[in-house]
C-alpha cells in the first residue's frame, strides 16, 4: 500500500461559503474537511476534463478552417439582442 502525504492549509472562508459547506457536509453524513476534500476532487476533474477536451478539438484544427465557414455566412444583421454593444 502506498502512502499518501496529506499536508495542512489554513482555509479563510466567507461567513456564508463555511455555513453552506457545513449544511452540505451534514446532510452527506461527512465531515467537513471530506466534504471539501471531494469538492475540490470535483472541481479540479471538471477543469481538467475540459482542458483536455479542448485541447484535443483544438488539435484538429487547421489555419484558415473557420474562413470557410465565414465566407459563407449569411449577410444579414444581427438577431435582435446580438448586436454589439457600443
Amino acid at each position: 500500500m502506498s502512502v499518501t502525504t496529506r499536508y495542512r492549509y489554513p482555509l479563510h472562508l466567507p461567513e456564508s461559503l463555511m455555513a453552506s459547506a457545513m449544511r452540505l457536509a451534514e446532510q452527506d453524513g461527512v465531515s467537513l474537511n471530506q466534504w471539501i476534500v471531494a469538492a475540490m476532487a470535483q472541481k479540479i476533474g471538471a477543469v481538467e476534463s475540459a482542458e483536455g477536451f479542448l485541447k484535443d478539438r483544438a488539435a484538429g484544427a487547421k489555419p484558415g478552417g473557420m474562413l470557410n465557414l465565414l465566407d459563407n455566412a449569411p449577410d444579414r444583421p444581427p438577431a435582435p439582442g446580438d448586436e454589439l454593444a457600443t
